[in-house]
């Protein structure tokens, strides 16, 4: 019959025996380290071979480039260091996490008490985790780390000797090691270019270096650029280094390999702006499960997608509370995956004096910013304002242009900002009046405002201060008038 239940054979038996035993080995077997190796630029732009920047010399990232995924664009959410990194490690944005500028001295910013940094949430995934180099965000004692040599994070050699031992001690443990370079931010007047131990000097001559278009033509400015190319080198032998350690230690097929930078260059226009000099950035990613390499992915993601990537392939749990972004982990492979077409951005600090609140989004045409105090003066960051590069840009005066846009927009800004990136890369044509662009400019302020209440900005009060009205779609239900 049809239903009659058919008893195995001897051989159908052994078959089945065998199968069973090898599924037991196999769970016996311990599972594969997933780790993760997170390398953090300190004002580094997109200025590397991989990103087409024709003056840098970066083998080391064009080779993991090649190895790994190009992204294209990718994006910071605040152009500031400490503020730029409080989003990589908490998943949120960075008016919502606490930490709205700098950590260190009188700046004082900190998470607030229920943000759970991305360390935390693997070490209680079972993760061996560590910090070497630049870490810049508060409070210490909230990421658990297992091993912390924060420092010298100019001396690349040494901090991947140091991973080295990390590694080592993880045994067959899971581990995340989070590497904050210090290259090439700069360092008092100049980018620390001094010799360090296993690290060759390349020395970029001022009068070939090609200067940026949103930058000045000066002499001074050639000089400068020509040192920050110099620390951009550094920084890339330094993961040069890392990624020896990851072959030799045998776990270059087990780890997950993030580069990225917290913002732009340390010049005006990039650090500390809103503008795409400051806040479009590298990011290459190597996967040790991707089928295909040396890709190009055109989605657009921001510093609030990292934490739920990165905990994706930890195949870790999350914190109770919502995150600000995806994972792009499904979409590694893809070339335009969907979904990925828009970023938001948030900036309120740098120093603790240099406060000026921007909220805005960009598409892959449009950039909206909404300046929330206008009248104010845009700040300088301590190290901008005594650069060579600005110190020239003052003594021409009424003259003086920051590449193309003039001192004094430069300083005092709209109160809205909308520019066609495609059209107008330098973003200095801003569209916020033009008749014509009134359509695009009302729904990119629509959806700023209704995003920032999604994500609990608490500067949404000054829309009620300001006598402000909310556009329709965000505004909460008012009663009616009995």
């Amino acid at each position: 019959m049809s239903d009659m239940i058919t008893i195995p054979t001897v051989m159908n038996r052994r078959n089945f025996l065998a199968s069973a035993s090898a599924m037991a080995a196999a769970h016996a077997q311990p599972k594969r380290p997933r780790n993760v190796l997170l390398l953090i630029a300190d004002d580094l732009g997109l200025h590397t071979g991989s990103y087409g920047d024709k003056t840098a010399v970066t083998p080391n990232l064009d080779r993991l480039a090649g190895e790994g995924v190009r992204f294209t664009h990718a994006f910071c959410t605040t152009a500031s260091c400490s503020a730029s990194r409080s989003v990589i490690l908490s998943g949120l944005q960075n008016h919502a996490n606490g930490q709205y500028g700098h950590a260190h001295a009188e700046h004082h910013f900190s998470y607030l008490p229920h943000v759970q940094p991305l360390p935390s949430l693997l070490k209680d995934a079972g993760y061996r985790t560590g910090v070497i180099g630049k870490l810049h965000v508060n409070p210490l004692d909230r990421f658990r780390w297992d091993m912390d040599k924060q420092g010298g994070g100019r001396n690349v050699y040494d901090m991947a000797e140091q991973a080295r031992g990390f590694i080592q001690a993880a045994g067959t443990q899971s581990w995340y090691l989070h590497v904050g370079f210090t290259d090439p931010h700069r360092a008092g007047q100049g980018f620390g270019n001094q010799p360090y131990r296993n690290v060759s000097a390349r020395k970029f001559d001022p009068a070939k270096v090609a200067v940026p278009s949103f930058l000045p033509d000066l002499p001074g400015t050639r000089a400068e650029v020509a040192e920050y190319y110099e620390a951009a080198n550094r920084l890339d032998q330094g993961v040069g280094f890392f990624m020896d350690v990851l072959k030799q230690t045998g776990q270059l097929d087990n780890t997950l390999v993030i580069f990225t930078s917290d913002n732009g260059m340390p010049f005006a226009n990039a650090k500390t702006n809103c503008y795409d000099a400051g806040i479009h950035l590298p990011l290459i990613v190597r996967s040790p499960e991707q089928s295909r390499r040396g890709l190009v992915n055109g989605a657009m993601v921001s510093f609030a997608d990292y934490v739920p990537t990165i905990l994706d392939w930890a195949q870790a749990k999350g914190p109770e509370y919502p995150l600000h972004g995806k994972s792009f982990l499904p979409v590694l492979e893809q070339q335009s995956p969907a979904g990925f077409n828009e970023v938001h951005f948030s900036h309120t600090y740098h120093e603790i004096t240099m406060y000026y609140p921007v909220r805005g989004m960009r598409t892959r045409q449009y950039k909206y910013m909404r300046n929330l105090f206008p009248e104010l003066e845009f700040p300088h960051a301590s190290d901008l304002w005594g650069s060579r590069t600005w110190q020239e840009v003052l003594k021409q005066g009424s003259r003086g242009m920051v590449g193309k846009r003039p001192v004094a927009k430069y300083l005092h800004r709209d109160g809205e900002e909308l520019y066609d990136v495609i059209a107008d890369p330098d973003e200095v044509h801003n569209l916020a009046a033009a008749a014509g662009h009134q359509a695009t400019l009302l729904e990119m302020r629509r959806k700023v405002h209704a995003y920032r209440h999604q994500t609990k900005d608490p500067w949404m009060i000054l829309s009620n201060y300001k006598g402000e009205e909310l556009p329709a779609a965000a505004a909460p239900a008012r009663k009616k008038k009995v």
